[in-house]
């Protein structure tokens, strides 16, 4: 019985092996495509990968949704996208997802929320894209109160403990 659970767990760790190369040389291949130019293309390519949970993406097609590169322009299928990689810690969705709420493009306008996301991607963010992020939060902020700064805040700091579920 021993010999035949560890020949089970041997073929189930192969799959998972085998199928992590498989999502990463298809997001590169998706990526090839998108660099090509072939936006429909490779909206088919990324689709099944945003489906099977890959953040990577989930980003790519929220931006292609939000400029309708390949795709019909629309911000409620950006916003899905960018929120499934958000919660997944991917700090330029997170960015995008802000700004789609401090514009309210597809949503109701939600300055407050807008921040929110905009702060967690500067936490998430590294070198240059923190600075720009930095630089987008902080134009937003100037049409805010302080109360309202303090809120989108506090929100920042409870969604993040909740590791961006649900925010």
């Amino acid at each position: 019985m021993n010999k035949l659970l560890k020949r089970v767990l041997l073929v189930c760790v192969c799959f998972f092996a085998l199928t992590g190369q498989v999502m990463a040389d298809s997001l590169s291949d998706a990526n090839r495509v998108y660099d090509a130019g072939d936006y429909e293309k490779a909206a088919k390519l990324y689709s099944p990968l945003a489906k099977g949970g890959n953040a990577e993406a989930q980003y790519v097609l929220g931006m292609m949704y939000r400029a309708g590169r390949g795709v019909p322009q629309d911000y409620n299928e950006a916003r899905k996208w960018y929120r499934l990689a958000a919660e997944q810690g991917h700090p330029v969705a997170q960015f995008y997802l802000g700004w789609i709420y401090a514009k309210g493009r597809g949503v109701p306008q939600d300055i407050i929320k807008g921040y929110m996301w905009l702060n967690i991607a500067i936490a998430n963010a590294e070198d240059e894209a923190r600075k720009e992020f930095i630089v987008d939060r902080d134009s937003i902020a100037a049409s805010m109160t302080s109360d309202q700064i303090a809120k989108a805040q506090a929100l920042s700091k409870k969604c993040t403990a909740k590791k961006f579920k649900g925010c």
